[in-house]
């Protein structure tokens, strides 16, 4: 299994309010259930292993759209979400943040219990990937995060962050056990952090004299630079800005929701009835669900869904959140009695955005975009770690 990126994820300090976590668990596992039950419960695990998808679920949930906190955040949310649900799902989440990271034996072996599988395999297997990471790569980061997500076929995926010892910046492990061959030859899918130059990786397969060379007690000692196939870079700067967001994509999801209008499209006349600024959103979220891996290279522009807690690029909508969120509920439950048509619908929305980006020409304006967005967000019920977004003085602002 290879390394498939790295990426730059600056410490951010605070709190997930408690109005933003419970609309990320409901958000988070109706995403989850509509993966599920178009691809099934692999496929929910293979893209936890994505930095990039990854990355972008904790933008379209409203997560501060770069930071270290999208990790603890987004396993926190699911895993209250998704474990109630779990015989339904076949999907169990273990471990966590802190002191909860060292529950992760005991629920595995509960889960072992529950379904069958092996559960003194999954405590190995989690074991090994936390000291692999803390001990064998040996890159200035300490755990202090540790996700053990399991289907009840016995396939997983961990999800870890360690972090910096004299810094600000976070390290983000991800693993899969579906091509995992070797827990110290390239075992990663990604590591996802700062480059910090040359480190200590007894699991590169590089390394491989050096680990035997370990194993027969010699001195050598390696110096090898960490892999990396694709980089995920997520800057310090707080605020979203035109180069972290590909113009193109974002724009073609703008004149879906803006310009055009379900009726003019056969397709979306089951979502006739939501508004402009939810479809925006709904798209996002109907490509966080069905777009393919090469659709999640830039996750900042996933926050134009539901914009951050911290106000970037736009404080959260809680009325938009609670429609997509709503309408997202009704499509799964519709689906499980039989009737796709509405979750065909939002799939859809992802569908038409990606064919109008052909010939689109993005709007240069971006900082306007933005601008609109936060002018509007107390029509849309916006709020911020730092309150509620209050009526402009002077008057109403015209909704674009």
């Amino acid at each position: 299994m290879k390394r498939s990126g790295s990426a730059d994820l600056p410490l951010h300090y605070g709190y997930v309010p408690r109005w933003l976590a419970e609309r990320m668990a409901k958000l988070g596992l109706a995403i989850t259930e509509s993966i599920i039950c178009e691809y099934g419960k692999h496929e929910i695990l293979r893209r936890l292993s994505d930095p990039f998808w990854f990355q972008s679920l904790g933008a379209v949930m409203g997560m501060d759209w770069h930071s270290s906190g999208i990790t603890t955040s987004v396993m926190g949310a699911l895993k209250r979400a998704v474990n109630p649900h779990s015989r339904e799902l076949g999907i169990y989440i273990c471990g966590g943040k802190g002191k909860y990271s060292r529950e992760a034996p005991r629920e595995l072996m509960a889960v072992g219990e529950r379904t069958g599988i092996n559960g003194d395999h999954l405590v190995r297997c989690s074991k090994l990937s936390a000291k692999v990471d803390n001990t064998a790569v040996q890159d200035g980061f300490q755990l202090y995060t540790h996700n053990f997500i399991v289907s009840d076929e016995g396939d997983w995926t961990v999800v870890q962050q360690g972090m910096q010892t004299h810094g600000s910046s976070a390290r983000r492990y991800h693993w899969h056990s579906s091509s995992l061959r070797s827990f110290v030859d390239e075992p990663h899918t990604a590591i996802c952090g700062a480059n910090q130059g040359n480190i200590l990786n007894m699991v590169a397969r590089e390394a491989g004299q050096s680990r035997n060379a370990v194993m027969t007690m010699t001195a050598e000692k390696p110096n090898l630079m960490l892999a990396e196939a694709q980089k995920l870079v997520m800057p310090s700067h707080h605020e979203v800005r035109a180069k972290d967001v590909d113009l193109k994509r974002l724009g073609s999801v703008l004149w879906l929701a803006h310009e055009k209008r379900p009726a003019d499209f056969e397709e979306l006349l089951l979502l006739e009835g939501v508004g402009p600024r939810t479809l925006q959103s709904l798209a996002l979220v109907s490509e966080v669900i069905y777009g393919t891996p090469s659709r999640f290279k830039d996750p900042a522009r996933f926050a134009f869904a539901h914009g951050g807690k911290d106000g970037h690029p736009f404080p959260v909508p809680i009325k938009v959140y609670d429609e997509t969120i709503s309408t997202l509920q009704t499509a799964v439950h519709k689906a499980k009695m039989g009737n796709s048509d509405k979750q065909e619908a939002i799939k859809k929305l992802s569908e038409i955005a990606r064919q109008a980006e052909a010939g689109f020409q993005p709007n240069a304006n971006f900082d306007k975009l933005i601008e609109e967005e936060r002018a509007a967000s107390w029509r849309y019920g916006g709020r911020t770690v730092f309150g509620k977004e209050k009526p402009p003085e002077g008057g109403q602002l015209k909704l674009f």
